[in-house]
Protein backbone atom coordinates (compact mmCIF):
# COMPACT_ATOMS: atom_id res chain seq x y z
CA UNK A 1 0.00 0.00 0.00
CA UNK A 2 2.34 2.55 1.08
CA UNK A 3 4.67 1.58 -1.61
CA UNK A 4 1.67 1.39 -4.05
CA UNK A 5 1.65 5.28 -3.00
CA UNK A 6 5.02 6.35 -2.94
CA UNK A 7 5.16 4.88 -6.78
CA UNK A 8 2.16 7.16 -7.75
CA UNK A 9 3.57 9.88 -5.96
CA UNK A 10 6.69 9.53 -8.06
CA UNK A 11 4.94 8.65 -11.79
CA UNK A 12 3.23 12.03 -10.41
CA UNK A 13 5.77 14.46 -10.59
CA UNK A 14 8.17 11.84 -13.15
CA UNK A 15 10.89 11.75 -10.75
CA UNK A 16 13.36 9.93 -13.75
CA UNK A 17 13.06 13.71 -15.30
CA UNK A 18 15.43 15.18 -12.20
CA UNK A 19 17.99 13.71 -14.23
CA UNK A 20 17.77 16.91 -16.43
CA UNK A 21 18.62 19.45 -14.14
CA UNK A 22 20.70 17.82 -10.92
CA UNK A 23 23.80 17.25 -12.77
CA UNK A 24 24.16 21.11 -13.59
CA UNK A 25 23.81 21.74 -9.75
CA UNK A 26 26.16 19.71 -9.55
CA UNK A 27 28.85 21.33 -11.31
CA UNK A 28 27.68 24.51 -9.94
CA UNK A 29 28.68 22.79 -6.20
CA UNK A 30 31.95 21.28 -7.84
CA UNK A 31 32.72 24.73 -9.91
CA UNK A 32 32.24 26.53 -6.48
CA UNK A 33 34.65 23.95 -4.48
CA UNK A 34 37.01 24.51 -7.31
CA UNK A 35 37.02 28.16 -7.96
CA UNK A 36 37.29 29.07 -4.34
CA UNK A 37 38.69 26.51 -2.59
CA UNK A 38 36.64 25.37 0.16
CA UNK A 39 36.74 21.95 1.54
CA UNK A 40 34.20 19.53 -0.10
CA UNK A 41 31.33 18.62 2.54
CA UNK A 42 28.83 15.61 1.94
CA UNK A 43 26.88 17.42 4.31
CA UNK A 44 26.40 20.42 2.20
CA UNK A 45 26.05 18.49 -1.31
CA UNK A 46 23.38 16.52 0.34
CA UNK A 47 21.59 19.88 1.25
CA UNK A 48 22.16 20.55 -2.15
CA UNK A 49 20.42 17.48 -3.99
CA UNK A 50 17.65 17.40 -1.39
CA UNK A 51 16.69 21.22 -2.40
CA UNK A 52 16.69 20.42 -5.97
CA UNK A 53 14.79 17.05 -5.68
CA UNK A 54 12.18 18.99 -2.97
CA UNK A 55 12.01 22.13 -5.54
CA UNK A 56 11.41 20.00 -8.32
CA UNK A 57 8.82 17.94 -6.79
CA UNK A 58 6.86 21.21 -6.12
CA UNK A 59 6.83 21.98 -9.44
CA UNK A 60 5.76 19.17 -10.65
CA UNK A 61 2.69 18.02 -8.10
CA UNK A 62 1.80 22.23 -8.77
CA UNK A 63 1.74 22.11 -12.44
CA UNK A 64 -0.45 18.89 -12.35
CA UNK A 65 -2.48 20.28 -9.91
CA UNK A 66 -2.90 23.42 -11.76
CA UNK A 67 -3.07 21.38 -15.13
CA UNK A 68 -5.75 19.03 -14.29
CA UNK A 69 -8.76 20.04 -16.03
CA UNK A 70 -6.52 20.59 -19.45
CA UNK A 71 -4.76 16.93 -18.73
CA UNK A 72 -8.19 15.65 -18.55
CA UNK A 73 -9.28 16.63 -22.03
CA UNK A 74 -6.07 15.95 -23.90
CA UNK A 75 -5.93 12.85 -24.83
CA UNK A 76 -1.94 11.94 -24.25
CA UNK A 77 -2.21 13.40 -20.88
CA UNK A 78 -5.77 11.81 -19.64
CA UNK A 79 -3.71 8.97 -18.39
CA UNK A 80 -2.11 10.53 -15.68
CA UNK A 81 -2.61 10.52 -11.92
CA UNK A 82 -4.83 13.07 -11.48
CA UNK A 83 -7.61 13.22 -14.47
CA UNK A 84 -7.58 8.89 -13.58
CA UNK A 85 -8.28 9.46 -9.89
CA UNK A 86 -5.53 7.81 -8.32
CA UNK A 87 -4.35 10.76 -6.95
CA UNK A 88 -7.54 13.66 -5.81
CA UNK A 89 -6.25 17.34 -6.37
CA UNK A 90 -6.26 18.12 -3.05
CA UNK A 91 -3.74 15.51 -2.36
CA UNK A 92 -1.53 16.93 -4.85
CA UNK A 93 -1.62 20.48 -3.49
CA UNK A 94 -0.56 19.02 -0.24
CA UNK A 95 2.45 17.24 -1.57
CA UNK A 96 3.49 20.69 -2.77
CA UNK A 97 3.24 22.56 -0.16
CA UNK A 98 4.75 19.74 1.94
CA UNK A 99 7.84 19.87 -0.57
CA UNK A 100 8.17 23.62 -0.87
CA UNK A 101 7.92 23.98 3.21
CA UNK A 102 10.88 21.17 2.98
CA UNK A 103 12.79 23.43 0.03
CA UNK A 104 12.58 26.59 2.33
CA UNK A 105 13.57 24.65 5.24
CA UNK A 106 16.89 22.99 3.79
CA UNK A 107 17.66 25.93 2.35
CA UNK A 108 17.74 27.79 5.95
CA UNK A 109 20.47 24.86 7.29
CA UNK A 110 22.84 26.12 4.29
CA UNK A 111 23.39 29.95 4.39
CA UNK A 112 21.45 32.95 4.36
CA UNK A 113 21.23 34.34 1.02
CA UNK A 114 19.96 30.82 -0.08
CA UNK A 115 17.34 30.58 2.58
CA UNK A 116 16.36 34.53 1.43
CA UNK A 117 16.08 33.89 -2.03
CA UNK A 118 14.32 30.56 -1.50
CA UNK A 119 10.88 32.07 -1.97
CA UNK A 120 11.51 33.70 -5.59
CA UNK A 121 13.02 30.62 -6.65
CA UNK A 122 9.98 29.04 -5.64
CA UNK A 123 7.78 31.63 -7.25
CA UNK A 124 9.03 31.14 -10.43
CA UNK A 125 8.99 27.47 -10.53
CA UNK A 126 5.70 27.57 -9.11
CA UNK A 127 4.24 30.05 -11.42
CA UNK A 128 5.32 28.26 -14.44
CA UNK A 129 2.36 26.26 -14.34
CA UNK A 130 0.44 29.11 -15.33
CA UNK A 131 2.58 30.60 -17.85
CA UNK A 132 1.44 28.58 -20.96
CA UNK A 133 -2.45 30.21 -20.06
CA UNK A 134 -1.12 33.93 -21.35
CA UNK A 135 1.94 34.01 -23.33
CA UNK A 136 4.12 31.84 -25.93
CA UNK A 137 7.03 32.27 -23.52
CA UNK A 138 6.10 30.00 -21.48
CA UNK A 139 8.91 27.25 -22.29
CA UNK A 140 11.86 30.33 -21.40
CA UNK A 141 10.05 30.05 -17.72
CA UNK A 142 10.73 26.53 -17.62
CA UNK A 143 14.13 27.07 -19.02
CA UNK A 144 14.97 29.53 -16.51
CA UNK A 145 13.61 27.38 -13.94
CA UNK A 146 16.07 24.64 -14.30
CA UNK A 147 18.45 27.15 -15.14
CA UNK A 148 18.23 28.48 -10.96
CA UNK A 149 20.08 24.66 -10.34
CA UNK A 150 24.15 25.90 -10.94
CA UNK A 151 23.32 28.86 -9.73
CA UNK A 152 21.77 27.79 -6.43
CA UNK A 153 24.59 25.32 -5.78
CA UNK A 154 27.15 27.84 -6.38
CA UNK A 155 25.76 30.28 -3.56
CA UNK A 156 25.57 27.44 -1.08
CA UNK A 157 29.08 26.81 -1.33
CA UNK A 158 30.06 30.55 -1.79
CA UNK A 159 27.09 32.29 -0.30
CA UNK A 160 28.20 35.05 -3.00
CA UNK A 161 26.90 35.74 -6.65
CA UNK A 162 29.81 34.40 -9.48
CA UNK A 163 29.79 35.20 -13.06
CA UNK A 164 30.90 32.07 -13.84
CA UNK A 165 28.10 30.01 -12.31
CA UNK A 166 25.60 32.47 -14.93
CA UNK A 167 26.98 30.23 -18.08
CA UNK A 168 26.45 27.03 -16.78
CA UNK A 169 23.17 28.84 -16.17
CA UNK A 170 22.77 30.00 -19.59
CA UNK A 171 23.51 26.59 -21.13
CA UNK A 172 20.79 25.08 -19.65
CA UNK A 173 18.42 27.87 -19.89
CA UNK A 174 18.62 27.64 -23.12
CA UNK A 175 18.77 23.82 -23.83
CA UNK A 176 15.78 23.30 -21.76
CA UNK A 177 13.53 26.00 -23.47
CA UNK A 178 14.61 24.74 -27.16
CA UNK A 179 14.08 21.06 -25.69
CA UNK A 180 10.45 21.93 -23.60
CA UNK A 181 9.50 23.57 -27.53
CA UNK A 182 10.12 20.26 -29.36
CA UNK A 183 8.06 18.50 -26.54
CA UNK A 184 5.40 20.78 -26.88
CA UNK A 185 5.13 19.91 -30.78
CA UNK A 186 2.56 17.00 -29.79
CA UNK A 187 -0.25 19.25 -28.88
CA UNK A 188 0.16 22.32 -30.89
CA UNK A 189 -3.55 21.13 -32.45
CA UNK A 190 -4.59 21.00 -28.16
CA UNK A 191 -2.94 24.32 -27.58
CA UNK A 192 -4.93 25.68 -30.02
CA UNK A 193 -8.54 24.15 -29.70
CA UNK A 194 -8.20 25.52 -26.17
CA UNK A 195 -6.47 28.76 -26.36
CA UNK A 196 -2.91 27.88 -24.78
CA UNK A 197 0.11 29.41 -25.44
CA UNK A 198 2.63 27.68 -26.97
CA UNK A 199 5.94 28.58 -29.73
CA UNK A 200 4.18 25.65 -31.74
CA UNK A 201 1.22 26.45 -31.70
CA UNK A 202 1.62 30.34 -33.04
CA UNK A 203 4.94 29.69 -34.89
CA UNK A 204 3.89 25.82 -37.02
CA UNK A 205 5.86 22.85 -36.40
CA UNK A 206 8.69 24.20 -38.98
CA UNK A 207 9.40 27.32 -37.35
CA UNK A 208 9.63 25.82 -34.11
CA UNK A 209 11.68 23.03 -34.68
CA UNK A 210 14.42 25.83 -36.43
CA UNK A 211 13.86 27.98 -33.26
CA UNK A 212 14.26 25.26 -30.84
CA UNK A 213 17.91 24.68 -33.45
CA UNK A 214 18.69 28.00 -32.55
CA UNK A 215 18.34 28.00 -28.67
CA UNK A 216 20.11 24.54 -28.73
CA UNK A 217 23.30 26.32 -30.82
CA UNK A 218 22.93 28.88 -28.11
CA UNK A 219 23.21 26.56 -25.61
CA UNK A 220 26.44 24.84 -27.47
CA UNK A 221 28.31 28.14 -27.78
CA UNK A 222 28.07 28.91 -23.89
CA UNK A 223 29.28 25.30 -23.52
CA UNK A 224 32.57 26.78 -25.22
CA UNK A 225 32.60 29.58 -23.93
CA UNK A 226 32.83 28.05 -20.15
CA UNK A 227 35.11 25.48 -20.84
CA UNK A 228 37.40 28.76 -22.13
CA UNK A 229 36.31 31.04 -19.07
CA UNK A 230 37.36 27.87 -16.49
CA UNK A 231 40.44 27.12 -18.49
CA UNK A 232 39.50 23.40 -18.96
CA UNK A 233 40.93 20.25 -19.64
CA UNK A 234 40.76 17.71 -21.73
CA UNK A 235 38.02 15.54 -19.93
CA UNK A 236 35.65 19.21 -20.01
CA UNK A 237 35.78 19.03 -24.14
CA UNK A 238 35.47 15.46 -23.99
CA UNK A 239 32.02 16.06 -22.13
CA UNK A 240 31.51 19.11 -24.30
CA UNK A 241 31.68 17.76 -27.48
CA UNK A 242 29.68 14.50 -26.53
CA UNK A 243 26.74 17.07 -25.44
CA UNK A 244 26.95 19.21 -28.38
CA UNK A 245 26.48 15.81 -30.35
CA UNK A 246 23.71 14.66 -29.03
CA UNK A 247 22.18 18.35 -29.22
CA UNK A 248 22.61 17.37 -32.57
CA UNK A 249 21.48 13.86 -32.96
CA UNK A 250 18.34 14.51 -31.72
CA UNK A 251 16.96 17.46 -33.92
CA UNK A 252 17.80 14.62 -36.84
CA UNK A 253 15.02 12.51 -35.12
CA UNK A 254 12.68 15.41 -35.22
CA UNK A 255 10.75 16.35 -38.17
CA UNK A 256 7.73 18.42 -38.42
CA UNK A 257 5.22 15.95 -39.69
CA UNK A 258 7.19 13.00 -38.00
CA UNK A 259 6.70 13.19 -34.15
CA UNK A 260 7.16 9.57 -32.96
CA UNK A 261 10.42 9.85 -31.67
CA UNK A 262 9.91 12.73 -29.43
CA UNK A 263 10.36 10.79 -26.24
CA UNK A 264 13.65 9.71 -27.14
CA UNK A 265 15.11 12.89 -28.14
CA UNK A 266 13.01 14.74 -24.85
CA UNK A 267 13.53 11.94 -22.48
CA UNK A 268 16.72 9.78 -23.26
CA UNK A 269 18.96 12.10 -25.54
CA UNK A 270 18.66 14.53 -22.94
CA UNK A 271 19.13 13.34 -19.73
CA UNK A 272 22.31 10.80 -21.15
CA UNK A 273 23.81 14.50 -22.32
CA UNK A 274 23.21 16.12 -19.16
CA UNK A 275 24.50 13.13 -17.07
CA UNK A 276 27.94 12.47 -19.39
CA UNK A 277 28.03 16.07 -19.61
CA UNK A 278 28.37 16.66 -15.94
CA UNK A 279 30.50 13.57 -15.43
CA UNK A 280 33.56 14.91 -17.59
CA UNK A 281 33.02 18.50 -16.36
CA UNK A 282 33.29 17.07 -12.60
CA UNK A 283 36.14 14.89 -13.52
CA UNK A 284 38.00 18.19 -15.29
CA UNK A 285 37.48 20.23 -11.79
CA UNK A 286 38.58 17.61 -9.59
CA UNK A 287 41.37 16.42 -11.63
CA UNK A 288 42.72 20.38 -11.76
Amino acid sequence: MIKTKISNYLSLVTFSHTIFAMPFAIIGYFLASSQTGQKFSWYLLLLVVLCMVFARNSAMAFNRFADRHFDSLNPRTALREIPLGIIKPGSAMIFTMINSTLFIATTGFINTITFRLSPVALIIILGYSFTKRFTVFCHFVLGLGLSLAPIGAYLAVTGKFNWLPLMFSGIVLFWVTGFDIVYALQDDDFDKSYSLKSLPALLGRKRAILLSTLLHTFSAILVIFAGIAIKSGEYYWIGAIIFILLLIYQHLLIKPDKLNRINLAFATLNGIASVIFATFVLIDLIVK
